[in-house]
């Protein structure tokens, strides 16, 4: 008999041009000769304006060039590391042995015997021969019934045999009913300690499947998700399988930047971190192995970032990572100023907690060179975000205090010819990995500093962030409740713009300082526009009655739970973990 999942077609679903095919990397473009020589020609670029910056002939005053020097050093420094990286990633980590379990993952006698040809969901998976028990994990917390609902639905009908399981943070009986309508098996805590982290580990004490995929509410997986990860499983080293995070929600200038500025990393970076076995876990659209997850005690909650700290942690064991550059599940990027700000806000702490509490440069840490390499460009890469405002100061102090960067003998054009070979070739760099670039990210990247300053000092302070999910059903704010300092350093702007024009007008002639000054009062312009029209939609399309559900609801009297059965063992964890709690 043919194997039933060769000959079966991709999915029930149209496939379009934005729609990949299964088992394809989405970054073909990555062992092209000619990205390779775009990467070569925008080092080259990089490397000719730090030698420019650095000459001791072009310094100008102390504070301006301090304040260029400081940011640059800090983009060069990234810039030529990521390079590096996206050179690494030619490697197809789909080896032979991934293809020959992947040839034997169903057993095409199995299926026939059991007579679940037409029932794909229910078919055995095996790794080395051995039939294996896969849990997926819906971690809710909050998000809307309909979210829910699609993602779920999809979970289900992944092929390969699974349990699906909604971890609902929320308490919510409208998610325990959608889970028992729908046949999904339900999870409530009861309580929330450890945030998605400390969800996921409570759900691991109550299920024993080897693997375990965990899904964001609001990311829906495609049917093939299991079949294209859990043959990596064959090399018994490998501890998770990640995938990238692909949007289908790019439809404003926050979704639109947040969503292409991830692209560049799932597609270029993710992949050459893989040469280095430091890929890391992003949260969602991955599968773990039980037993990795165990050595290192569970899933880390000491931080809100608790897939790249589980990463640091596998990696320090000696576990491999594995990266596929191929969307297997489709999400929701922030799309307001508010979910933008606590999403990056999250992430950015996390990156500064490793940075300060767990450098990867330790000699304790037992990683290898290329790892701690890799660790420590995620530690320190928020402050790129914080670089752009030192730029943004650079102008104001030539055109009030005629303080120059550099010194009056090099020429603005001069000045400029190198900038462009260093921000130009990346530009063109960008445009010929992805088609395109968006102007979306250009602002988003440069506005974003306030988020990023405020996590390095709650980080260096110790202050406690709040656990944010992006997305999450509420009552929606002003965006402009969170973007105060942006606003701020617009309107400085904008007046010192004012009057390095009228100073020009006086000299008659244009400033690279006032160029430079219009041209980022424009960009921090578009932003504020965006936030307008942002407030203006959500005031006449706030709905009457919005798609919420009480949390910790309490259960209508006689209304039995419908929860899976349990073994003595699984009930006796439960019944601990409620005495914990008491």
């Amino acid at each position: 008999m043919a194997a039933p999942w060769r000959d079966r077609p991709y999915s029930g679903r149209r496939r379009t041009k934005h729609t990949p095919l299964p088992g394809r990397a989405e970054n073909g473009a990555a062992n092209s000769p000619t990205l390779q020589l775009f990467v070569l020609a925008a080092t080259i670029g990089v490397l000719a304006y730090s030698f420019f910056l650095l000459n001791p002939a072009n310094r100008g005053d102390w504070l301006p060039y301090s304040l260029v020097i400081t940011a640059e050093v800090v983009l060069v420094t990234q810039a030529l590391v990521s390079m590096w990286t996206i050179l690494s990633g030619t490697q197809d980590p789909r080896a032979f042995s991934f293809h020959h379990a992947q040839e034997r993952i169903f057993d095409a006698e199995n299926i026939e015997r059991d007579g679940t040809g037409s029932s794909p969901e229910k078919w055995s998976v095996f790794v080395a021969d051995e039939r294996v028990g896969i849990d997926v994990f819906i971690t809710v917390y909050g998000e809307p019934l309909s979210v829910v609902r699609r993602t779920t639905s999809a979970a289900l009908a992944m092929r390969g045999e699974h349990t699906t399981w909604i971890l609902d943070d929320g308490g919510s009986d409208a998610v325990r009913d959608l889970a028992a309508e729908i046949g999904a098996r339900y999870i409530r805590r009861l309580g929330n300690s450890g945030q998605k982290a400390g969800n996921v580990n409570h759900a691991l004490a109550l299920t024993n499947g080897e693997y375990f995929a965990i899904f964001d509410a609001d990311f829906v997986p495609n049917e093939d998700f299991l079949y294209e990860t859990v043959p990596f499983f064959i090399d018994s080293n490998v501890a998770f399988v990640q995938t990238p995070q692909t949007y289908g929600n790019i439809k404003n200038l926050v979704s639109s930047g947040a969503g292409f500025m991830q692209s560049v990393f799932y597609r270029f970076i993710q992949p050459g971190r893989n040469r280095f076995n430091a890929a890391f876990c992003v949260g969602t659209n991955v599968i773990f192995r039980r037993t990795a997850i165990e050595d290192v005690g569970g899933m880390y909650t000491g931080s809100k970032s608790e897939d790249v700290w589980t990463s640091l942690l596998l990696h320090e064991r000696g576990w491999r990572s594995v990266y596929i550059p191929v969307t297997l599940a489709v999400g929701d990027a922030p799309e307001t100023v508010e979910d933008y700000t606590k999403q990056q806000l999250r992430w950015a702490s996390g990156g500064f907690e490793i940075l300060m509490r767990h450098n990867p440069l330790n000699p304790r840490r037992r990683l290898t060179m290329d790892q701690r390499l890799q660790y420590m460009v995620t530690a320190t890469h928020y402050l790129v975000g914080i670089a752009p405002l030192l730029l943004l100061m650079v102008p104001p102090l030539e055109i009030y205090f005629d303080l120059r960067p550099v010194n009056l003998s090099v020429t603005w054009l001069t000045w400029l010819l190198f900038y462009l070979g260093f921000y130009g070739m990346q530009i063109m760099l960008a445009f010929n990995t992805m088609g395109s670039f968006r102007p979306a990210t250009l602002v988003m990247a440069t506005v974003s500093f306030p988020i990023y300053i405020r996590a390095f000092v709650n980080v260096f302070s110790g202050r406690e962030q709040k656990w944010h999910v992006t997305g999450s059903a509420g009552k929606r704010v002003s965006p402009f409740n969170f973007m105060i300092p942006q606003v701020l350093i617009f309107t400085f702007l904008l007046l010192t713009s004012g009057v390095a024009i009228v100073k020009d007008i006086g000299h008659e002639t244009l400033t690279l300082a006032t160029a430079w000054n219009v041209t980022s009062t424009i960009v921090l312009g578009v932003f504020i526009l965006a936030a307008m029209k942002e407030s203006h939609l959500a005031r006449v399309t706030q709905p009457a009655r919005p798609e919420v559900y009480p949390t910790f609801a309490r259960r209508p009297a006689g209304r039995p739970v419908r929860q899976p059965a349990m073994s003595s063992v699984q009930l006796n964890v439960l019944s601990q973990s409620r005495k914990a709690l008491r």
